[in-house]
């Protein structure tokens, strides 16, 4: 579909006795789309499959027109930030930032560059010398954003980004992904299972359940009724709400 940052078309992904069954949705270039369902729905996988984790999975997922497949992974230009933000804990922080583009054999001097740039953006400057171990949870949000957003994603997702965080930590970095959206022209796909975060800084939602994606409604449609008696249970709605 031209036009889309992420196509997925006529998805199918066995995992021992899980399924994705038939998802197709697409999300345009710098949108931010949530996904949100129950624990277990599938969420997780599905994100895994859109960065081409999985060859043996049946339909196609398009970056921008191409099949993620056919992109060598140091071209897809796909941020991937986990739910444990997947930080290598013998690393510090500056050495985390710069990985992925010492995999892309940059120069000492570009990745120099580039990740001090970084960790200006990302308010982290003061902890580049530290592990893992030793930051708090936003700054291990912000560790892991910024080692996905060093190399220019022209997609970014993220599994749960919010979960671990207290509220107050929660609302800033609520704040940090919509200027992450306008600042880096990236779309972004998040999981939740938090209806209001959903709503709070999706356009679009897509509700997923036992591997099949349910519907995708405008984030201000999210609570009108659905024709789906298991949906207006799982948003708590009743009939009688939407007359």
């Amino acid at each position: 579909m031209m036009g889309s940052a992420i196509e997925v078309k006529r998805l199918f992904l066995k995992m021992g006795d899980f399924q994705l069954k038939n998802i197709s949705f697409d999300i345009h270039p710098k949108e931010i789309f949530a996904i949100l369902g129950k624990t277990g729905a599938g969420k997780t996988l599905l994100l895994e499959s859109i960065a081409g984790f999985y060859r043996s999975m049946e339909g196609g997922i398009f970056l921008e027109g191409k099949n993620v497949l056919d992109i060598p992974l140091t071209e897809r230009k796909i941020g991937f930030v986990y739910q444990d933000y997947g930080l290598f804990p013998h690393m510090t922080v500056r050495k985390n930032i710069s990985y992925g583009l010492k995999m892309q054999k940059k120069s000492k001097k570009e990745i120099a560059e580039k990740v001090g740039h970084m960790a200006e953006i990302m308010s982290i400057s003061h902890i580049l010398e530290q592990y893992p171990d030793t930051l708090s949870g936003g700054e291990k949000q912000r560790t892991a954003l910024a080692r996905s957003l060093v190399l220019n994603p022209g997609v970014l997702l993220l599994d749960e980004p919010f979960s671990a965080l207290d509220p107050v930590t929660k609302a800033a970095m609520y704040k940090e992904l919509l200027k992450i959206n306008e600042q880096f022209d990236c779309a972004i796909l998040f999981v939740t299972h938090d209806f209001t975060e959903a709503q709070k800084l999706a356009r679009r939602i897509g509700i997923m359940d036992k591997g099949c994606l349910k519907a995708v409604r405008n984030s201000v449609e999210l609570f009108d009724y659905y024709q789906n008696d298991e949906l207006n249970q799982f948003f708590g709605i009743m009939k009688g709400d939407c007359v």
